[in-house]
């Protein structure tokens, strides 16, 4: 099954090398906890922090936790977003297609915790292209920079669907519009729904997500999980309201109700350190021996989210002495 050309041109960002880790590293960078409400804090019992997962099969099976956590808790919407080419890369560091590919993989692992209600969970698909990937794999293109991959989704029990509708056609040229309305997709017999990576194009995709959620998941309280949507993107003002209002409309209301139970990002350069939370654990800010991958530190704790430019201009070097 070939996969349409659009698959490999996912966004990409830059990465700097890393530079004089062992230095900072030798220094010992002191831990810092960040108290936002020390009253509020002393209140709420202190949960354990989880370790750094050493692999993906462990990062997995902490995603699987995190989330039946946040569901436990009534968590409404769900975050679980993680690099897919290795733990300490960052999105881009990968060929897009490649990226998605592993995504879809991981994403069939992580389902694997939920296969209980399995007859009863949707999931949803960027479009019917990525769909009928994850059905049927596609073959090896080394001029698109494309791997083969085998089906990933062949013989799952779980409900599919896809966000968007496209038309091969016309996605060569760029448009993706359809008239295509995924809430019809959505049964009386589905009380979870599942989106795959709605980012290679978030006006559509996040939009039928909104929509999921305004018609059909708020009322009957079924919760969405969103798997690796790099919403990253939305929280930091990457698209501007006035170009993208869908966007914004998702980011302004959906945000606030959102439970980020699963999360890694890496931050690269001279300052490196990693962001991570495994709910209902605290947020971690981590910096690895640059001589053994394994020795992570914890240099800073919080219940609350930091946005990514509070870590890189006020968090990183305090901690980066």
């Amino acid at each position: 099954m070939q996969a349409l050309n659009h698959r490999a041109n996912a966004y990409n960002t830059s990465s700097a090398a890393r530079r004089g880790r062992a230095g900072a590293w030798a220094r010992r960078a002191p831990i810092v906890v960040a108290a936002q409400n020390k009253q509020q804090e002393a209140a709420t019992a202190v949960q354990t922090p989880a370790p750094f997962p050493t692999s993906y099969v462990m990062a997995m099976r902490q995603a699987q936790e995190a989330v039946k956590a946040a569901l436990a808790d009534g968590a409404k919407l769900v975050e679980v977003e993680f690099p897919s080419t290795t733990l300490s890369s960052v999105s881009g560091d990968g060929e897009g297609q490649n990226e998605m590919n592993a995504s879809m993989g991981y994403l069939r692992t992580f389902l694997g915790g939920f296969r209980s209600r399995a007859a009863s969970t949707r999931v949803f698909f960027p479009d019917n292209v990525e769909l009928a990937v994850a059905r049927s794999g596609q073959t090896e293109d080394p001029s698109a920079g494309r791997k083969a991959l085998d089906p990933q989704f062949a013989d799952v029990t779980f409900q599919l669907g896809y966000l968007t509708e496209q038309n091969a056609a016309w996605a060569m040229f760029g448009f993706y519009k359809s008239a295509f309305d995924p809430v019809k997709l959505v049964k009386d017999t589905d009380d979870l729904l599942v989106v795959a990576y709605p980012s290679f194009n978030p006006r559509e995709e996040l939009s039928a997500v909104y929509e999921l959620y305004q018609q059909k998941a708020k009322a009957r309280g079924m919760p969405i999980v969103i798997f690796n949507g790099e919403l990253d993107r939305v929280r930091g003002g990457y698209y501007p309201s006035v170009f993208f209002p869908e966007i914004a409309k998702f980011g302004k209301e959906l945000f606030p109700l959102m439970t980020t139970a699963y999360y890694i990002h890496n931050f690269k350069g001279t300052r490196p350190a990693t962001l991570f939370r495994c709910y209902p654990g605290p947020w971690q800010l981590l910096v690895r021996n640059p001589l053994d991958e394994e020795d992570v530190r914890t240099v800073w704790s919080s219940e609350r989210m930091p946005t990514l430019k509070e870590v890189a201009l006020e968090i990183l070097p305090s901690v980066w002495k």
